[in-house]
């Protein structure tokens, strides 16, 4: 069992309850243990141009998990099971980030193997709201003025998100009530189809049915912006058609890049981009490979960021790099038949490299720093960098929220 006196920042979430106690406690990852060999800046004044670039503007993951991992994957069953989530706060606040679209465990199972449903996500997302009002230095952002509030006040702001619509059923009415609890981003379908639409594991790609489409128009009417990162083809392309206002690719990347069903096509990229719409680049292990890179690192996860601004243009593209503490390749493989890896991760008769970490973008307190320091030695300009950091990201909230 856990010794806070060993590991003191490892449970900072929760700080009223008694661990072991109030909740069965598991041991967490170390969230400061770092295995990247990537160094951000290779000289002193580059080094300074990223510490000023992080410092001055809005910079925007917009998709991650700023969660430890249990230490021992033997704790996957209880750690899964469990409601309540634990933040390294202390971690993310290094990280240099304004804001995170905070997207939980919900979609991979907890009570229940096939996934979370209403009560799990209410319950959950009302602990992670008592956790985050029980941290100094930390807010939740319902609108761009409390993004640009923590900008201003050096604050971290966590966006409420989920990855999937599927908890709702056929309840257009939980869309509103999600939204008044906080909600401000909604993944219409995880990997396996529900009543909003067809997800990436799907053999036959049914599209956005008709209750999404009234889901789509309700999330418009609202002010929840729509993300369609593990829908199929199909229901991206709907959706996007669909949607009065932009809609999101939070984290995925591109399949002309490396083609696996987690990608999207440029086709849906495209669309996405000519209708106003934002995609981050995924970094999660074994997605975002490339032709040119097998082993997965912040160099194949770039390739796909070079390719996607070719398509979609610069002012179209950010970051959700989707990393947790801990190892998340390990846990990755803990899960694999949860979040069906065999299909969505399958790349055919192509070699590539299994890694036990993504060098360069391993969790989300090096992920940014990397990615700067990546955009200025490669020779990309201030404004393009601050685009891609967060100011395309705050351009469509402005147009989505209310």
């Amino acid at each position: 069992m856990y010794s806070p006196a060993a590991k003191p920042d490892d449970y900072e979430s929760f700080p009223y309850l008694r661990r072991g106690a109030d909740f069965p406690a598991v041991e967490l990852a170390d969230p400061s243990a770092r295995r990247s060999r990537f160094t951000a800046g290779s000289d002193d004044d580059r080094r300074a141009r990223i510490d000023r670039l992080l410092a001055d503007n809005v910079t925007i993951s917009f998709h991650d998990h700023p969660q430890l991992l249990p230490a021992d994957f033997a704790d996957t069953r209880d750690f899964l099971r469990a409601k309540h989530e634990f933040t390294a706060f202390a971690e993310l606040r290094r990280a240099g980030l304004t804001a995170v679209f905070d997207n939980w465990f919900g979609v991979i199972g907890s009570t229940r193997r096939a996934g979370w449903k209403w009560d799990d996500l209410i319950t959950t997302l009302g602990l992670r709201l008592a956790d985050l009002a029980h941290q100094d230095g930390v807010v939740v952002a319902r609108t761009v003025g409390d993004i640009l509030g923590a900008q201003r006040d050096g604050h971290v702001a966590f966006v409420m998100g989920t990855e999937s619509a599927g908890m709702i059923e056929n309840e257009l009415d939980r869309i509103d009530v999600l939204y008044g609890l906080g909600i401000r981003q909604m993944g219409l379908v995880y990997a396996e189809a529900n009543t909003l639409g067809s997800g990436q594991k799907e053999r036959r790609d049914g599209g956005l049915t008709a209750f999404g489409r009234r889901a789509v128009e309700r999330m418009n009417a609202v002010g929840m912006l729509i993300d369609v990162s593990h829908a199929s083809d199909r229901t991206s392309l709907d959706a996007i058609e669909a949607s009065a206002k932009p809609i999101a690719i939070t984290h995925a990347g591109a399949r002309a890049v490396w083609p696996i069903a987690r990608m999207k096509p440029d086709e849906v990229l495209k669309a996405c981009a000519e209708r106003g719409g934002v995609l981050g680049i995924e970094a999660a292990p074994h997605t975002t490979l490339s032709y040119d890179h097998r082993a997965q690192s912040i160099e194949s996860v770039m390739d796909h960021f070079t390719h996607a601004v070719e398509v979609m243009g610069i002012e179209h593209v950010a970051f959700g790099p989707d990393t947790l503490y801990g190892d998340h390749a390990a846990f990755q493989k803990a899960i694999s038949d949860v979040i069906g890896s065999s299909t969505v991760f399958d790349a055919g008769d192509l070699e590539w490299e299994r890694v036990s970490h993504v060098d360069g973008l391993e969790n989300p307190t090096e992920n940014f720093r990397n990615i700067a320091g990546w955009l200025v030695e490669h020779g990309y300009r201030d404004d393009e960098i601050t685009a891609v950091l967060g100011g395309n990201i705050l351009r469509l909230l402005g147009e989505v929220w209310r």
